[in-house]
This record gives structure tokens, C-alpha cells and sequence, in this order.
């Protein structure tokens, strides 16, 4: 009796062992259960840039729950990037994301080819040469441009039309942080989406020479209001713009506002239109579960790909239309910005188009006629459309 239940044991365990030999030789790609995830930011939580960005890092912490364990490094300086990737690959981050202006991950990406790099798309840096774990992504937040646009466009009309705005005066202000394409064609698809409805209008605009500087977008929009502009946008990363539109109306000066990166309604309840903003946690996540099933992240991620560099729009949930403020918007702009993303996702609109000329600032013999049309985004996630239109759109400074 003894001997059968020895011969039974023996039994037992050879199977388990033969089971988990097999297990392991057709598991040996398996996929993993649980992943570190690094995040690096030029700023804090406290610039709507950044907090911006955060909001994917929670988002994709609710998504994964315990299979992710997320690190982040905050405040890094572009020049100071390799110190805080490198604490972040040592903690064991198999992917980190970048929002920093530099080409520290792309080196770091040939020493570290186990570690995805994922870097939101700068101008200066080029996905050329790089290697096959380095990946740059961006929204193309020209479609959200337009249709903010067209909310600030609606108002203008209202204004307009009930005669409390002369059509001389129908001014419109952009504090922007430089003469970069990603500036350029921002504000350009902006006011194109102000004209669809308001063909009157004109721009004026205000470098500001820096993405994060609160009193200088200060003093920007407060020299936008002294030149009459009644609606003024933002391309810059703080709540500066707002927080004066919001002071110019208290004071009895009306001037409205739209905002970038996050809503504005609770810096300028009084005048805050609408804001937009690029909604990065579809690439986050995507991209993450890529790396746990190992797959490639551009074969993973739903979006127009260029090669290792990937950017999507309304289509997608990669750009948004934030909160519109009823209280102040022109009555039918809601169906009416409706309709324009339904038909964005459709691509049923040219954004660069119209009966408009335009010159490159940085290269006079630049120049571009857009009667035919102009396509963002076709080769690259990084904004191109570099042209400041002629006659319509005044640049300050």
C-alpha cells in the first residue's frame, strides 16, 4: 500500500513538472501582468501645460488599476533631462513619456534599447536616425483651433449684429509664445475658424517669447485690449491671458476668452467662451498596453502614423472642445460646433484654405497662396503651416 502511494506521488509530480516545462516553453514571450511607467515634465501641476498632461497619467492609472506602477519626475529642465530618465530607468520603467523640449531622450534611447521613449513632437527634433525605441507623438490641435473658433467667431456675429460692435472694430487678440509653425498654425486655424462665421474680422498678435511666463502674458493681452480686441485666444501655458480678460470685464470692459489646455471657467467666469486642449491619455494608454502584449506601439495606436511618430485629432479623442459656457455663448453654437467636428472626424473640412495669401516671417521669399489648400499634419505630428496670412492677420511684436 505504501508503494502505490509513493508510485502516486511520483506520478503527480512528474506531470506538474512536464506541465510546467511546457507552460514555460510556450510562454516564453509571454506577456507581462504588471509594468513600471515613467513620466517626465517640464513643469508642475500648478501650469495648465502640464496639468494637462497629467490628467492622461490618471487616466491611464484608473485604466490599468494595479498592473501599473507610475513614477514621475517634475519641474526638469530640457538641458537637465538625462538625470531624472536615468533615476526613472534604473526604478525599471519600460516606457516614459516626455513632454520636454530636447534631444537628451533620443541619445539615451540607443544606450537604453529596452526602454521605449516616447517624447511629444518638437520642431528641432527629427524621428530621422533615431532608433526603433524612440517614438514621438502629438494631437493635431489645429482641428480643436478651428473650432474654438468658430465658438469665438459666433459671438462676434452676435455682437455684430445686434449693433453693440461696429464692423471696424471687430477685433480679435492672440498672445502666443513665439513665431513657431506650431504658433502660427494655431492662431491661423483659429481665425479661419472665426471668419466661417464672422468674415469681418481681423487679428492682431502678441509674442510673448517664452511657453510659461505669467506676466508677460500679462502685459500681452493687456496691450490686446488697449488695441480694442473684444475675444482674445492663448497659445501659452498659463491662466495669465484669462485672469486679464477677466479683470478688463469687471472693470466694465467686456473682452472674452478662449483657453488652451484647460478650462478657464473658474479663472474668468465672466467672459471664459470655451477652451480646448489635446487629450493625451488615448496615446498613454495604447501605447503602454502595446509594450505589456509586446507588440509595436504604431501598430497598436489608433492614429495617422508617420513612420515611428503618430498624431490624431477629433477622430480619435486626441483634441477636444472643452466645457462651452452657455451663459455667454451666442445662442446655436453648440449645433453649430456640432455639426464642424462631426465633420472634421469625417474630414470633410480643409482648415488652410480660402481666398488668402501668406508669407513665412523667418523666410520673406516664402510664400504660399492657399486658394488650393493646405494639409497639416500630412508628414509629420509636428505642426507646419508657417505662413502669417496677408492683410487680415497683424503681428504686433
Amino acid at each position: 500500500m505504501k508503494r502505490q502511494w509513493l508510485w502516486t506521488i511520483i506520478v503527480c509530480a512528474v506531470v506538474l513538472l512536464a506541465a510546467s516545462l511546457l507552460t514555460g516553453f510556450w510562454n516564453t514571450g509571454a506577456k507581462s501582468s504588471t509594468i513600471k511607467v515613467g513620466f517626465v515634465y517640464s513643469e508642475d501641476e500648478s501650469t495648465p501645460y502640464t496639468a494637462n498632461f497629467v490628467q492622461a497619467q490618471r487616466v491611464l492609472e484608473e485604466e490599468l488599476g494595479g498592473k501599473a506602477e507610475i513614477l514621475f519626475r517634475s519641474n526638469v529642465l530640457s538641458r537637465d533631462a538625462e538625470r531624472p530618465i536615468l533615476e526613472l530607468i534604473r526604478a525599471g520603467c519600460r516606457i516614459i513619456f516626455i513632454n520636454l523640449d530636447t534631444d537628451i531622450p533620443v541619445t539615451m534611447a540607443w544606450e537604453y534599447p529596452k526602454v521605449e521613449f516616447c517624447q511629444i513632437s518638437m520642431p528641432d527634433i527629427s524621428i530621422d536616425g533615431s532608433p526603433e525605441n524612440y517614438h514621438t507623438f502629438n494631437g493635431e490641435i489645429y482641428q480643436a483651433r478651428y473650432v474654438s473658433g468658430i465658438v469665438a467667431g459666433m459671438k462676434l456675429r452676435q455682437l455684430l449684429d445686434s449693433g453693440a460692435l461696429l464692423p471696424e472694430n471687430a477685433l480679435v487678440g492672440y498672445v502666443g509664445a513665439n513665431s513657431t509653425a506650431e504658433v502660427i498654425a494655431g492662431y491661423t486655424a483659429f481665425f479661419l475658424g472665426v471668419r466661417s462665421v464672422a468674415p469681418e474680422a481681423v487679428m492682431r498678435v502678441r509674442y510673448t517669447g517664452s511657453w510659461s511666463n505669467f506676466n508677460v502674458e500679462k502685459e500681452q493681452t493687456r496691450k490686446l485690449i488697449e488695441e480694442g480686441c473684444v475675444i482674445i485666444a492663448q497659445h501659452v501655458n498659463t491662466a495669465a491671458p484669462a485672469a486679464v480678460c477677466e479683470e478688463a470685464t469687471a472693470a466694465g470692459r467686456t473682452v472674452y476668452h478662449v483657453g488652451y489646455h484647460q478650462s478657464m471657467m473658474d479663472v474668468a467666469p465672466s467672459c471664459a467662451l470655451v477652451s480646448i486642449r489635446t487629450n493625451w491619455a488615448p496615446y498613454v494608454i495604447e501605447a503602454v498596453q502595446a509594450v505589456m502584449n509586446d507588440q509595436s506601439i504604431e501598430k497598436a495606436v489608433q492614429a495617422n502614423a508617420h513612420g515611428r511618430d503618430l498624431s490624431a485629432g477629433f477622430e480619435s479623442g486626441w483634441v477636444e472642445l472643452l466645457e462651452l459656457n452657455r451663459f455667454i455663448a451666442a445662442p446655436g453654437t453648440e449645433e453649430k460646433v456640432n455639426r464642424a467636428i462631426d465633420s472634421m472626424k469625417k474630414g470633410r473640412i480643409k482648415v488652410f484654405s480660402g481666398n488668402y495669401t501668406g508669407v513665412n516671417p523667418r523666410n520673406p521669399g516664402d510664400m504660399i497662396d492657399l486658394s488650393e489648400g493646405y494639409t497639416e499634419n500630412r508628414n509629420s505630428s509636428n505642426p507646419s503651416f508657417c505662413y502669417v496670412l496677408d492683410g487680415c492677420i497683424i503681428v504686433e511684436n
